[in-house]
């Protein structure tokens, strides 16, 4: 290897150390402190939330904690074994001496690259859905749903992403030296066709979406909506409960195509006055403009990673720093599409505190907006039932929520729900 490459390599082990320590470190945290508060319920919440109740959320956020360090150090040994020991050029050898070099070879080490990553990851995935969410009775999935669903979704990734990466590897070999401005634009295009069909389109070939029949929720779901000024193609109940007891309601779509859905256990387990807290919550992220401005944080990030990437892809460095050895008379864009996304996450890891922090302040802003039109304590009330029945623990490691929680823990959003009230 010349300097450059050593020097890169080097590089991408201490990333992956550091961000190993860090993740260990963090869980590590996350573990002793929730254990340290699992016999007592905090005094704020002494009477909503039962001793019982407090324990399976601790018992339940360290055991998924514990399992997460277990993930990390699998990730770590495969992100080795695809690069420094050589897993990805022996792949792309292999298929080379098979294919040849072009746009089929290309696409066969993206597909395979992808199918033995998830074959290999496959137990985990199993374990977390019939081990540990069925230990504290969330899995409602049968065998056969779970692999159906797995199924389904590497049909609509194949169906869905080979076209785009074709496409994508095209543009990397015929549009020169800014290629990856014009693969941008694909992306971008790519992304808000999803925020559109994938309501109507992908999400029932995996749930059943039906009318809200309750015409009394419905009236008032429809007046809060029009209080707030906001129009939605729809209302309607998901089946989530055939897949798990957590609730949820959220609204997806874009533009004239958006919708608004509620997890049946969700109806189940709130009042009518709580649930338009919740949906007014909802309704705050639009209105306050938190989807437009995670749609242009996300695409600029996305240039900047491209415009990485186009430099990276013509850097021999980066191939054989990484354990790879580029083809001189085949296309290299399908190994550099591979080793690119498996090396930002090392850098990207350290932005998830300033990321976490702004998804933070939109919930902040999205309570305050839901306390502005409906009841204040409807929504205390409905976050304190879901924070219950979803398994939150109310004791998290404040260095730990402070990196990772998208959501205020429930002491600081509550109090600052009151607060506004």
């Amino acid at each position: 290897m010349d300097t450059a490459s050593l020097t890169f390599t080097a590089l991408f082990c201490a990333l992956l150390v550091l961000g190993l320590v860090f993740r260990t470190v963090l869980a590590s945290r996350q573990i002793r402190h929730v254990a340290r508060h699992r016999g007592a319920v905090p005094a704020a919440f002494s009477d909503t939330i039962s001793v019982a109740a407090h324990q399976k959320a601790a018992d339940y956020t360290i055991t998924k904690t514990r399992f997460g360090l277990l993930e990390i150090a699998i990730d770590a040994a495969l992100l080795l074994g695809w690069t420094l020991l050589g897993g990805l050029d022996w792949l792309n050898q292999a298929l080379l001496s098979v294919l040849g070099g072009g746009m089929v070879q290309q696409l066969a080490l993206l597909g395979s690259f992808a199918v033995i990553g998830g074959l290999i990851t496959l137990p985990l995935g199993w374990y977390a859905s019939f081990r540990i969410e069925e230990r504290f009775g969330f899995n409602k999935m049968t065998t056969a749903l779970w692999l159906g669903d797995l199924l389904k979704g590497a049909l609509v990734g194949a169906v869905v992403g080979l076209p785009v990466a074709a496409l994508v590897l095209w543009l990397m070999g015929a549009a020169g030296p800014v290629w990856w401005l014009w693969a941008w634009g694909v992306w971008m295009a790519f992304n808000l066709l999803a925020l559109v069909f994938y309501p109507t389109v992908i999400a029932p070939l995996f749930n059943k979406f039906e009318p809200l029949a309750d015409e009394t929720l419905k009236a008032r779901v429809n007046a809060l909506m029009q209080r707030c000024g906001f129009a939605a193609k729809g209302l309607f109940v998901m089946d989530g409960s055939k897949r798990s007891a957590h609730a949820n309601a959220y609204f997806t779509g874009f533009g004239a195509a958006k919708r608004v859905v509620f997890f049946d256990t969700l109806l189940k387990q709130l009042s009518p006055e709580e649930i338009d807290a919740v949906l007014a919550h909802e309704l705050g992220h639009y209105k306050r403009r938190h989807i437009i401005k995670r749609i242009v944080l996300m695409f600029s990030l996305s240039l900047a990673g491209f415009a990485l990437l186009g430099w990276l892809s013509s850097q021999a460095w980066f191939f054989t720093g990484l354990g790879v050895m580029p083809s001189l008379d085949a296309p290299n864009n399908a190994l550099a599409l591979i080793l690119f996304m498996m090396v930002v996450p090392l850098l990207t890891f350290f932005l998830s505190p300033l990321m976490a922090q702004l998804s933070r302040k939109h919930e902040f802003e999205a309570d305050a907006y839901a306390v502005e039109h409906t009841n204040g304590p409807d929504l205390a009330s409905a976050l304190l039932k879901l924070y219950k029945d979803n398994a939150s623990t109310l004791t998290p490691d404040p260095v730990y929520a402070r990196f990772y929680y998208s959501h205020p823990p429930a002491s600081e959003r509550l109090t600052r729900l009151q607060a506004a009230a």
